[in-house]
């Protein structure tokens, strides 16, 4: 199973991708994770990026792209994946259907985790960071928004949305029934 993981900040995509990744037997792939990892390593693609992040520039799609086509074709991608922060753009989403046609594949579903913004706001406030204040995350909110909203359209038929408000385990068995419909 190939999926994609969509959803605003804190709408839960990170402990969802766990929960699936341990039920579909898969690997959850996360770019702030191969960022880490990369960079952590000093990988030349996580050089790249660290070049970025050190002047508080955004890291190009072409080094993220190439992170998660390095990252697909380890051995325990071959039988699928859940995408959690990639792609973000529609020409993030062009490079994965490259990247997946080279290999005679497809996603077989994009998950839209729906949560209103008002959660979402009092989730990130509940976590205690430092930098995550209202103002702060509904600012999130509008990026991901203009960000993600082309990529509603561009999946289009692909798209399970999913209610994400509801208890960990609720929204995990909605994620499961809505892949497997």
């Amino acid at each position: 199973m190939r999926l994609v993981l969509l959803g605003p900040p804190g709408a839960g995509k990170g402990t969802q991708a766990e929960l699936l990744r341990d039920a579909l037997g898969i690997p959850h792939v996360s770019t702030g994770d191969l960022f880490r990892q990369n960079i952590g390593e000093g990988t030349e693609l996580g050089l790249e990026a660290k070049k970025y992040m050190d002047a508080g520039d955004l890291v190009p799609s072409e080094v993220t792209v190439n992170m998660v086509r390095s990252r697909l074709a380890e051995p325990d991608a071959v039988n699928g994946f859940i995408l959690d922060g990639f792609p973000r753009t529609t020409d993030q989403a062009d490079s994965l259907e490259k990247i997946l046609a080279e290999e005679q594949q497809t996603l077989n579903a994009v998950v839209s985790l729906e949560v209103d913004e008002d959660v979402v706001v009092k989730r990130m406030l509940a976590r205690g960071r430092a930098d995550d204040t209202e103002d702060v995350i509904r600012n999130r909110m509008q990026v991901y928004l203009a960000e993600t909203a082309p990529l509603i359209a561009y999946y289009g038929d692909r798209i399970r949305t999913v209610d994400a408000i509801g208890d960990i385990d609720e929204v995990h068995q909605r994620i499961l029934r809505a892949v497997s419909a």
